[in-house]
């Protein structure tokens, strides 16, 4: 028997300034805080499009020494967009923000990838639609990304309600 969950509902993050992450997130992804429990120094922030109660918790625990990248634990978060206009937009706005730091395609998903003020590191990703993963729908090259031409080619098309049916499995 296996846990039958369709996708990662939320994530929860410990940072060192809560109130400078909270910037941060709402400049990056427009969230805005749906909670706060000051007992624990923690925020919720909910995305403008989510149904979900929340998408990320923010526990503040003060300055540390941060982890080597490629240390045990979490490598990034991926925040997925609807539409490859909307991960052109994310490049911008992160590359505005001092936090973009590259960028690649996975062949399914077009990815640019970025680090939060205190060196989290996180992807915004644009996932083709399944009919049209082909080859790459057991792959993931890591190559490089020509944004603009995938806006190009795929220009206005939505991906990000794809859901397997339950009746699929």
């Amino acid at each position: 028997m296996t846990v039958s969950a369709v996708r990662l509902n939320h994530a929860v993050l410990f940072v060192a300034d809560l109130e400078r992450s909270l910037d941060f997130y709402k400049a990056a992804f427009d969230m805005e805080v749906v909670a706060r429990e000051p007992r624990a120094n923690a925020a919720f922030l909910r995305l403008p499009r989510s149904g979900n109660h929340h998408d990320l918790g923010l526990f503040g625990v003060g300055a540390q020494p941060p982890r080597p990248r490629g240390a045990l634990g979490l490598y990034h978060l991926a925040w997925q967009v609807d539409t490859i206009e909307d991960l052109e937009a994310a490049r911008l706005t992160l590359a505005e923000l001092g936090a973009f730091t590259g960028d690649s395609s996975h062949g399914a998903t077009k990815s640019v990838y970025a680090a939060d003020p205190d060196g989290n590191e996180f992807e915004v990703m644009w996932m083709l639609p399944k009919a049209e993963w082909g080859a790459y729908a057991n792959a993931a090259p890591i190559e490089h990304l020509d944004l603009a031409g995938e806006v190009r080619r795929w220009g206005g098309v939505r991906t990000a309600g794809e859901l397997v049916p339950l009746d699929a499995r």
